[in-house]
């Protein structure tokens, strides 16, 4: 049993990795630090230098920014400056309007912004930003964790240093120690009134989903799938309408639509897919309130508990990670147990494990439903009591042994596969 403390814990733990987010996440954490550097400067800087890590870059080179129609980081970083408030976290760029855009595009076009690749560091996540106004000086550094400062420096008045991992405080080493058997158990005996707070990742993703339906958003996916040409292919059914709502959500995001998503361990995309599937599935199999809240906590924590030993970013698509949280929320809520959960994420892991990131980008969406895809079939298996065996690739006897096979691939193994990635994104001719 899951005892009162530990209980909290958990909680603490989800509200901390469950929070509302408005764009990718990468682009928006590198404008949370400018916001943060230039809040320190005290006034508007005359120059920008930015120092980050591949995987920062990788991730914000093709995804629009909210509010701008525009692509990429210095889109972000101008209105980091101009408009952004630290106070927002994830939604910094939130008071965005059409001339605070035209004022961005001056600030890019005057020259002011220096992005640079950070060598030497091990960090996956690491944004450091320098702005400066005459002789005046602020320094402020996000790593680890999307919104988590580790140094900031007004002149040469140091507010917080948090970087040698000996004296951070920050979010990985906050963590609590999950098992899957600990996050079932937590997901279906937590008194219900602690954990209905989730039930605000259906209303904004679901928001989100809806409105991809009424532009063309993106390469249009949720739309192509929930209006279908005069020959159905895909149906009109519960398996379709799974499809739609998360790569819509999705499609809008990567375009860069003003409106907030429910991210999960600082990805949007990782939110949506975690929460639309089974948000879908509970509402057209009129499943009731507390199933669905008990099967939302179940996908999103088992997301979390992955990507605690996986890292914020890495060579793996976090549509994997996402997809099997959101497998385990509808094998749930298709009346499966414990077992039957520890079978959906064999089949998962068992089966798209592998799939590489290259960056954000409109075709995310194409990712995320391939992810959401499997997780139906996994969760249709494990239903039928069959799962992938020891016998077979990378699963063992152990779900959480199958877990770490998972991350350590993703964290380790796909390191090389990662500089390939970001190396051949940097270096291409020509664009389709």
């Amino acid at each position: 049993m899951i005892n009162k403390d530990e209980r909290q814990s958990i909680i603490a733990l989800m509200k901390r990795e469950v929070v509302p987010a408005i764009g990718c996440t990468e682009p928006i954490a590198v404008a949370l630090c400018v916001a943060r550097a230039t809040e320190l400067l005290g006034c508007v800087p005359e120059k920008i230098s930015l120092q980050l890590s591949a995987n920062i870059l990788k991730n914000a080179m093709g995804v629009g920014i909210p509010g701008t129609g525009m692509i990429g980081l210095p889109i972000a970083i101008a209105l980091g400056a101009l408009i952004g408030k630290s106070e927002y976290q994830l939604e910094v760029l939130r008071n965005c309007t059409p001339e605070a855009v035209e004022q961005g595009k001056r600030f890019m076009d005057e020259g002011r912004i220096h992005i640079a690749l950070k060598e030497g560091i091990s960090e996956k996540l690491y944004i450091e930003v320098l702005c400066e106004a005459g002789k005046r000086q602020a320094e402020a550094i996000i790593a680890t964790g999307h919104t988590n400062f580790v140094y900031l420096r007004s002149g040469e008045d140091v507010k917080l240093d948090n970087r040698q991992p000996s004296t951070a405080n920050n979010e990985e080493e906050q963590e609590v120690t999950l098992t899957l058997r600990k996050v079932f158990d937590f997901a279906t005996t937590a008194p219900l009134e602690e954990i209905e707070f989730i039930l605000e990742a259906r209303r904004l993703n679901k928001a989100a989903a809806e409105e991809s339906f009424k532009l063309d958003y993106g390469h249009g996916l949720g739309r192509a799938i929930r209006e279908p040409m005069d020959t159905p292919v895909v149906g009109d059914s519960i398996f379709a309408h799974i499809l739609a709502y998360t790569s819509g959500a999705c499609d809008a995001r990567m375009a860069g639509a003003m409106i907030p998503v429910m991210s999960n361990s600082g990805s949007g995309n990782q939110g949506i897919s975690a929460t639309m599937p089974v948000v879908i599935y509970a509402e057209e199999t009129n499943k009731g309130e507390e199933q669905l809240v008990r099967a939302l906590i179940l996908s999103h924590l088992t997301v979390i508990y992955i990507k605690q030993s996986l890292g914020r970013l890495s060579a793996l698509c976090g549509c994997v990670v996402a997809a099997t949280g959101s497998s385990c929320g509808i094998t749930y809520l298709m009346g499966g147990g414990y077992e039957q959960v520890s079978h959906a994420v064999k089949n998962m892991i068992a089966n798209i494990t592998g799939m590489i990131c290259d960056g954000a980008k409109p075709s995310c969406a194409m990712k995320v439903t391939s992810g959401v895809a499997t997780a139906v079939f996994s969760a249709l298996l494990a239903m039928q009591h069959k799962c992938v065996t020891a016998f077979e690739g990378i699963i063992d006897e152990d779900v959480d042994q199958c877990i770490r096979n998972l991350t350590r691939i993703g964290s380790q193994g796909m390191n090389e596969t990662d500089r390939l990635v970001l190396d051949i994104m940097t270096h291409k001719t020509g664009r389709c």
